[in-house]
C-alpha cells in the first residue's frame, strides 16, 4: 500500500510517499502553496501518479494537546485534500517534525540555504515514518487500520 504524507505550511507543503510495502518514507519536492488551488492539483497528481490508496496529512497539535490555528488550517487542507484526491486522508500528530528534520539536516552538515529547500519534505517523512510505525504497533502485523484520525 502507497502512502503519502503532507506537512502543511503557510508557503509550502512537505511531501513524502512510502514504498509500496509501507515499509519506509521517503521525501518528495515540497508543493508551494498557491491561493489558486494549484497545490491540491499537484497533490492529486502525485498521488495519481504514485498510486496512492492513502494520504495522511499532520496535525501541528501544540506541546500541550490543544489546537490552535495551524491545526485549523491542517484540518482545512485534510477536507480539501480528500475532496481533490478522492482518497481516504488521515490526521495524524506532527508535534516537532520540524524541529526533527531540522536537527538531522543539521547533523548531517546541511547549509541553511538547502535545509530551507529540504526542510518540509523531511518532516513529512518523518511523519511518515512516525504513522507506519504506529500502524504496526496497532496492526501487529504492518497492515493498515482504517481510520480518519489518529492522534
Amino acid at each position: 500500500m502507497m502512502v503519502m504524507a503532507l506537512d502543511p505550511g503557510t508557503r509550502r507543503i512537505g511531501v513524502a510517499v512510502s514504498d509500496p510495502r509501507a515499509s519506509f518514507a521517503r521525501p518528495l519536492e515540497p508543493i508551494e502553496v498557491r491561493g489558486d488551488g494549484g497545490h491540491l492539483r499537484a497533490i492529486a497528481a502525485a498521488a495519481a501518479e504514485r498510486s496512492v490508496e492513502r494520504i495522511v496529512v499532520g496535525l501541528p497539535l501544540r506541546l500541550d494537546g490543544t489546537e490552535g490555528p495551524a491545526a485549523k488550517a491542517a484540518r482545512e487542507l485534510a477536507a480539501a485534500v480528500r475532496r481533490a484526491t478522492g482518497r481516504p486522508v488521515e490526521l495524524f500528530d506532527e508535534r516537532l517534525t520540524t524541529v526533527q528534520a531540522e536537527r538531522g539536516l543539521i547533523g548531517r552538515g546541511m547549509r541553511r540555504e538547502k535545509r530551507r529547500e529540504r526542510i518540509d519534505s523531511a518532516a513529512a517523512a518523518l511523519l511518515l515514518e512516525a504513522w507506519l510505525e504506529a500502524r504496526r504497533g496497532e496492526r501487529g502485523d504492518g497492515e493498515e487500520e482504517t481510520t480518519d484520525e489518529h492522534r
